[in-house]
């Protein structure tokens, strides 16, 4: 895979050569693009070979490599169970789905039940806006096959790489869970937002306890699914409305505590990211751009879209998320 950041005139040259593109962009340039192999999400923030950046006059795109075969499509929000019936044998399905829209609700509840979600490496990501136009501008998507943008739904790439390549998924997330007895929580119902919360068996007011303990939002809760570690963000606290937003669905049944405090949020996640090899493909999330302070840094090589959550078979929070095709 080739990452590079390419003018729309660049990047529609590509497409008309009949290049297999996943692009990244704001979505005024996405718009102007020829129908082609590619899909694309809308977002302003980009992780580059010269740091993180906001950039509204280029676009981030990978190709996949010569020899690569794609099918581009768009799925409707009632559609998504029948994600898996697009997998190419032997490759890899890039995703990605507008944030706050209906499709980013069903994948977040539901995707992990999809039948044959697992049979091969599924990542993407949720596409996002300018923390400042959040409420005033939606998030997009693209697809290229049919020149279409959508506000909700999903748009996939169903990729068959070159014989030989293997393609290998993996997620770096930096948190572990808290070990604070007084910061472990259930939620009585599923969704994006909680008003009630169980500590220590008692139902509390979730966002009055939040403001009351002065628990760091910028930490995540952490559920242990497995051994997986899967992250749940705080979006906002609003203790007189007496609700607290997430940018992944909670759970009932599941115990998720307080994320381990971090001493410095930029080195410990520079340490764990490791460095990309040739053929990365990555994103990474939002917050951790914002509270790692990623502007005009780099991430140990590893470049591509700056995310409001990222898809790794299910929906994850402030990690990142990256896939290698290796010969």
């Amino acid at each position: 895979m080739k990452n590079e950041f390419l003018t729309p005139q660049e990047a529609a040259e590509r497409i008309e050569a009949g290049a297999v593109m996943s692009i990244a962009g704001a979505p005024e340039l996405l718009s102007t693009l020829p129908k082609g192999n590619w899909i694309g999400g809308s977002t302003v923030y980009f992780m580059t070979e010269t740091g993180g950046k906001v950039d509204r006059e280029h676009l981030f795109c990978t190709t996949f490599p010569e020899g690569s075969h794609a099918t581009a499509r768009y799925l409707a929000t009632a559609d998504l169970a029948n994600l898996a019936q697009g997998y190419e044998a032997g490759g890899v399905t890039l995703v990605i789905i507008p944030a706050f829209s209906e499709a980013h609700a069903r994948f977040a509840e539901d995707g992990a039940g999809y039948a044959d979600l697992f049979d091969q490496p599924l990542l993407g990501w949720i596409s996002g806006v300018h923390l400042d136009e959040i409420g005033k501008v939606t998030p997009s998507v693209f697809d290229g096959a049919q020149g279409a943008k959508h506000e909700d739904g999903a748009v996939l790439l169903h990729v068959a790489v070159p014989e030989g390549m293997r393609p290998s998924l993996d997620i770096v997330n930096i948190f572990k869970q808290g070990d604070d007895a007084e910061l472990v929580f259930s939620f009585p119902e599923a969704g994006f937002s909680a008003h009630k919360a169980i500590v220590n068996g008692q139902e509390i007011g979730f966002a009055r306890y939040v403001t009351d303990k002065g628990i760091d939002t910028k930490l995540p809760l952490v559920a242990n699914y497995a051994g997986a570690l899967i992250n749940v963000s705080f979006q906002s606290v609003d203790p007189d409305a007496g609700e607290v937003a997430f940018y992944a669905p909670v759970f009932p049944g599941v115990e998720y505590r307080l994320a381990a405090a971090q001493e410095d949020y930029a080195k410990t996640f520079a340490t764990q990211v490791g460095s990309a090899g040739e053929g990365s493909y990555s994103c990474n999330c939002i917050l951790n751009y914002v509270y790692g302070d990623m502007e005009g840094k780099l991430t140990a090589g590893f470049t591509g879209p700056v995310t409001f959550g990222e898809i790794a078979y299910v929906l994850l929070n402030q990690t990142l998320v990256k896939l290698d095709l290796a010969a």
